[in-house]
């Protein structure tokens, strides 16, 4: 998927909603435990439900991670339901990969020829040749890594030399590397008042903004200071809207919860 073709989508949708799915298994209605595979019933009903207000659906890899190679096979069977059932749905695999380029090189082999992700959260630590393997799929998306809002970032994101802070500097580097059209930053939206220093060094790409909902981020906060002239924004949330509800219409009220959010965000859509 392009650039122009997320932003299309967007655009016809009137939302920037990116619909987290942090599938816990011990936060899964209890009437679903029994079918054959609880986080993909989970996943499905919640995708069909919310599709229609969301531009993007971000699986956090870790919870799948952690369910051994079942959860892996819950993974791709989540992702690949959505690009046969909701084609126009971006798919990001949240899996903060980053390690030297033959490895880096495996792990983009895992998230775009075997699960078939548009994107992947890497992280920039290790430098060009930790990242540029990702890069080298067309049509395919680097979501790095830039200034998150844990209390830990405060211990390295924020260190300056020469006037410098080190997330100022990776994205200052890292668009060396790739370009708008194959590279976005993740900048978390509990500082959203840092996003304008962001926009002031990476003007025309996406962010990916988690935070809002269950862990108090402001929407009107994150577009005061993140929208660009063609939205560039991708707004996760997670909690707020899977695990909204307990009950059998569990999907019926994250439908409800994703339109409420939606909805404001084609107010500030125009």
């Amino acid at each position: 998927m392009t650039a122009q073709q997320l932003y299309e989508i967007i655009l016809k949708k009137r939302s920037f909603l990116c619909v987290g799915l942090d599938t816990e298994t011990a936060k899964i209605p209890e009437h679903l435990l029994k079918s054959d595979d609880p986080v993909f019933e989970f996943n499905r009903r919640i995708i069909d439900a919310t599709a229609e207000y969301a531009v993007a659906f971000k699986p956090n890899v870790a919870f799948y991670e952690c369910n051994g190679t079942r959860g892996w096979e819950s993974l791709a069977r989540t992702i690949s339901y959505i690009k046969e059932n909701h084609p126009d749905c971006f798919v990001i695999a949240d899996a903060k990969r980053g390690d030297i380029g033959n490895t880096s090189k495996m792990y983009a082999r895992a998230f775009f020829d075997d699960l078939n992700a548009d994107a992947v959260t890497v992280a920039p630590y290790m430098g060009e040749d930790s990242v540029s393997p990702f890069l080298s799929y067309d049509g395919k998306w680097v979501i790095l890594l830039a200034l998150t809002s844990n209390k830990g970032a405060d211990d390295f994101q924020y260190h300056a030399e020469d006037g410098e802070r080190l997330f100022e500097k990776v994205l200052r580097i890292s668009q060396k590397w790739g370009s708008s059209d194959n590279m976005m930053y993740v900048v978390g939206a509990t500082r959203a008042e840092m996003l304008k220093e962001v926009r002031a060094i990476a003007p025309d790409h996406f962010l990916l903004v988690p935070g809002i909902g269950a862990q108090g981020g402001s929407l009107s906060e994150v577009v005061r200071y993140g929208m660009n002239s063609r939205c560039g924004l991708l707004v996760n949330s997670s909690r707020a809207i899977i695990f909204a509800d307990s009950s059998e219409n569990f999907d019926k009220i994250a439908a409800e919860k994703a339109r409420e959010v939606q909805q404001e965000m084609a107010g500030y859509l125009g």
